[in-house]
């Protein structure tokens, strides 16, 4: 691949398919990335074992921060976070309140920010998203940046609860039980990006 193409800090798919020079562009992008995430945090499965449920919101910030950009793409979880935290219900299941980003989940929600960011700067810096592989790699580097975030969060929601738990413990409550699906997840962004990329080459729009 050329060199030039793998340095360009504007090689994110949508920046390269629209033209985002402008600020109407940009928050319009935001705001649909914000609106992608919030739609699929509607699909949540709660588990009896864990207050984390599981969810498609990973996938949304994955497929955000690759798509959008570094930039782009952290504004946009940014405002869903904003958003959630003002009420509107876009959190996991229609949740919504500034106590969801004090409580189990919220380590993994401010996670979200850093993973979106993650994602597009490897994308930008390496063209990640273009080749199945290394688009599958810089996935679950975004993936570990949420459960870094998911995890200490999780960990300080115990301990203030009076329920400390080991790490064994904790790795229970917030990463076996997904690690699997965060695979998939990582793996199926893996697929469609690159299959984007190729789909607006053919169609003449980069």
């Amino acid at each position: 691949m050329d060199r030039r193409l793998r340095m360009n800090p504007s090689a994110a798919l949508v920046p390269s398919a629209i033209d985002l020079s402008g600020t109407r562009s940009k928050l319009l992008a935001v705001l649909a990335g914000a609106g992608f995430v919030a739609l699929l945090a509607q699909v949540a499965l709660p588990l009896p074992f864990t207050p984390v449920p599981v969810t498609l919101q990973t996938l949304g910030v994955l497929l955000v921060g690759a798509a959008l950009g570094s930039r782009l793409g952290a504004q946009a979880l940014g405002l869903y976070l904003a958003a959630g935290a003002a009420g509107l219900p876009v959190f996991a299941g229609g949740g919504a309140g500034v106590g969801w980003l004090a409580g189990p989940t919220g380590g993994y929600l401010l996670g979200f920010v850093a993973a979106a960011w993650l994602a597009g700067r490897l994308v930008e810096r390496f063209a990640a998203d273009r080749r199945p592989l290394a688009a599958f790699l810089a996935m679950l580097a975004a993936s570990a940046a949420i459960y870094a975030f998911g995890l200490a969060g999780l960990a300080g929601w115990t301990a203030l609860a009076g329920r400390p738990v080991s790490l064994p413990g904790l790795l229970a409550l917030g990463f076996y039980p997904f690690v699997l699906g965060d695979l998939l997840k990582a793996g199926l962004a893996a697929v469609l990006l690159p299959a984007a990329w190729k789909g607006l080459s053919r169609s003449g729009r980069i």
